[in-house]
């Protein structure tokens, strides 16, 4: 990890540690895990077995500022709209995905030099990020506390910062992005494998489930939308080859164990 990477990390947390010294607010944290289904120029677009095949991970570590609890004088906040429907979480994940070509153009009954070469191509992507969400719960977030194996349904919206890292290469052999022999011509010279850093947009749909007083189990279906077509190393010319236009972007069902800090 470099030090900008480790500085961000620590720049981060301290905004909470600060935040919660001026204005006492009760902790939660937790972790994720679940499967990724990550779209990107590997495959067809809306194709089945493409959101299929190209799977992988994602685990990450999760900490909520939970308006509604005085963690310092084990007490209720003062009872506003905001307390009681909103929280904000703030998050460091991590997800990779092996990526390949999928659906109607590496079909096994194409043999053409294009198709072979499509069929040989592999790749993959390494994603860490860094961000907060703000959760809007439409049911009230003192009921649901107070309750026994109650149910909370949110939606969030937030932003993360992104360190991402591909690699590719094909079965045919070495040269994957400079040969024609190995390289299908919409991606010559359209390989990055350095490595980068870009923003994304996260929006989120889940809900808690009350496991015991202190715990909550979540689940949640995250879409992700990258501010960049370099995520997965490739990025053919988007005005020549119009159906590669979009950014990456993935969708996440993580299943997650939340505890409740300094709630009696």
């Amino acid at each position: 990890m470099t030090r900008n990477k480790i500085a961000l990390i620590l720049f981060f947390f301290s905004i909470i540690t600060k935040v919660n010294a001026q204005f006492g607010f009760s902790h939660e944290i937790g972790v994720i895990v679940g499967p990724v289904a990550f779209q990107s120029d590997y495959g067809e677009r809306y194709d089945f077995s493409t959101n299929a095949g190209n799977t992988g991970y994602g685990i990450g570590l999760i900490h909520y500022l939970n308006f509604s609890y005085k963690a310092e004088c084990n007490c209720y906040t003062p009872e506003t709209y905001f307390n009681d429907h909103f929280k904000l979480r703030s998050e460091l994940s991590y997800n990779k995905t092996e990526l390949q070509h999928f659906g109607e153009w590496v079909d096994p009954k194409r043999t053409s030099l294009t198709a072979n070469q499509l069929r040989a191509m592999r790749g993959s992507t390494a994603v860490t990020n860094i961000g907060m969400q703000l959760e809007y719960f439409p049911l009230s977030i003192r009921d649901f506390t107070a309750s026994t194996h109650g149910w909370a349904p949110f939606v969030s919206l937030g932003g993360q910062y992104c360190y991402y890292k591909a690699t590719s290469y094909s079965e045919l052999g070495p040269g994957l992005g400079t040969l024609p022999t190995v390289t299908p011509i919409k991606y010559i010279n359209a390989f990055d494998t350095k490595g980068g850093n870009t923003w994304s947009v996260v929006a989120s749909v889940g809900t808690r489930y009350k496991l015991t007083p202190l715990s909550d189990l979540m689940i949640d279906l995250r879409w992700q939308y990258y501010f960049s077509n370099w995520v997965d190393g490739l990025n053919p010319n988007p005005e020549i080859y119009t159906e590669n236009r979009a950014n990456d972007w993935n969708v996440w069902l993580n299943v997650g164990y939340i505890y409740y800090l300094g709630v009696r």
